[in-house]
Parts: C-alpha cells; sequence; structure tokens
C-alpha cells in the first residue's frame, strides 16, 4: 500500500485521465437501468465481454422483470450458461425480478439500501447502477480500483469500503461522477495486476507505486 498522495498531485492525475478520456463509458452492454442492473449482477467472477456476449441474447426477449419472470429461470439459464455460476445468477435475476414486480411497480429503485435488498445485488453493484444510470457520483470499487487505489496512492484502504470512503474524500468533487469509470479502465488495461504497463502509463511520474516497471 502506497501512501497517500497529496491533493495537487491527485487533481494532476485525474485532470490527465479526463483530458485523455473526458466521457469515459462503462463496457457492460444494457438497454435501460433493469438491463443494467441485470448486467452488473451477472458480471461478478464473470468478465465485461463473457456477460456482453451471453445479454446480447437475454436482453432481448426480456428487458423488463416482467419478460424475465416469463422466460423462467431455466430460460434465463438456456442464456447465460456461458457465464461463471450462472445457476445461482439465474436463481438470483428471477428472485430480484419477481421483488420489482411485487414491492416496485416493475421499476429499479433508486436508492442504494433497496438495490441492496435485491437477491445478488452488493454494494458494489448498486453502486454502478447509481453511477452509470443516474449519474450519481457512487464509487463501485472492484479489483482493479481497488489495486490502482492502493498503488498508486489516490485512495489507499484495507478493503474495498475504505477505499470507496478514500476516493469520496479525496478525490475532488469535478471528478467523482466519471472517478469509477477512469479507475477502473486504467486498472483494467494499464496498470494491471502482474505486469503493469508502466512505461505508456500517462500518470507514471505522479504515481507512488515503488515497483514500476520502467
Amino acid at each position: 500500500m502506497a501512501a497517500p498522495l497529496d491533493y495537487h498531485t491527485i487533481y494532476e492525475i485525474f485532470t490527465r485521465f479526463r483530458e485523455a478520456e473526458p466521457e469515459p463509458k462503462g463496457e457492460l452492454e444494457h438497454l435501460n437501468a433493469f438491463t443494467l442492473l441485470v448486467a452488473v449482477a451477472l458480471s461478478a467472477q464473470a468478465t465485461d465481454a463473457g456477460v456482453n456476449k451471453a445479454t446480447r441474447r437475454l436482453f432481448p426477449v426480456a428487458d423488463t422483470p416482467e419478460k424475465m419472470l416469463e422466460l423462467g429461470e431455466e430460460g434465463v439459464i438456456e442464456h447465460i450458461r456461458t457465464i461463471g455460476l450462472y445457476r445461482n445468477k439465474a436463481k438470483n435475476v428471477i428472485k430480484l425480478s419477481r421483488i420489482l414486480v411485487e414491492e416496485h411497480g416493475g421499476v429499479v429503485p433508486s436508492s442504494r439500501a433497496a438495490l441492496q435488498a435485491l437477491p445478488g445485488v452488493g454494494r458494489k453493484t448498486a453502486n454502478v447502477v447509481l453511477n452509470m444510470w443516474w449519474k450519481f457520483p457512487a464509487q463501485a470499487v472492484d479489483t482493479h480500483i481497488f489495486r490502482l487505489a492502493n498503488r498508486t496512492g489516490i485512495a489507499p484502504g484495507r478493503d474495498v469500503v475504505a477505499v470507496e470512503r478514500a476516493i469520496e474524500d479525496r478525490v475532488p468533487v469535478e471528478f467523482q461522477l466519471h472517478a469509477h469509470h477512469w479507475m477502473i479502465l486504467h486498472g483494467r488495461y494499464v496498470c494491471k495486476a502482474r505486469k503493469p504497463l508502466c512505461p505508456t502509463c500517462l500518470i507514471r511520474d505522479l504515481c507512488a507505486y515503488e515497483e514500476k516497471t520502467l
């Protein structure tokens, strides 16, 4: 875990992220709030590319909780069989669809607590939905962001909640909305776990990582 960076260094890091990609986008394909929720829930322990491959067939036939319930658990399984833990995920998708219909009128709630009350939806999933659909500056911390935050010194923390709080506390407010996407994309494609691409990293001179591959 690197020492925390100062305000001016963090500001410069996110300024560079913004200049390189002013409007970063999530890589999970979706049609509406419901399909985004399902896609994020399916992405646990799976790649976005793998989820997209499965949902390209699923979402055209089940883009609402009602249609998902009509498809049924076995129908969902047939579409997501290529995704890890597909049986349990299909069960959760049907359960959350039923709750959305029975308790929320078929509408995805915009409350973190209400989202987390749905089967298969944890804090990270709720934060992704809040950020991507409602443009709320929620910070969903996955393995890429956790690694990047600690390795660089942007937002050190011993667990994902601590890193989430550190991002909220330390990243200047004008960068909060897109901080999640900038960090996840940088962690996924540049600041990789085993062989970080330090020589081509746009923040290599600002990063506190001591084992840079320069």
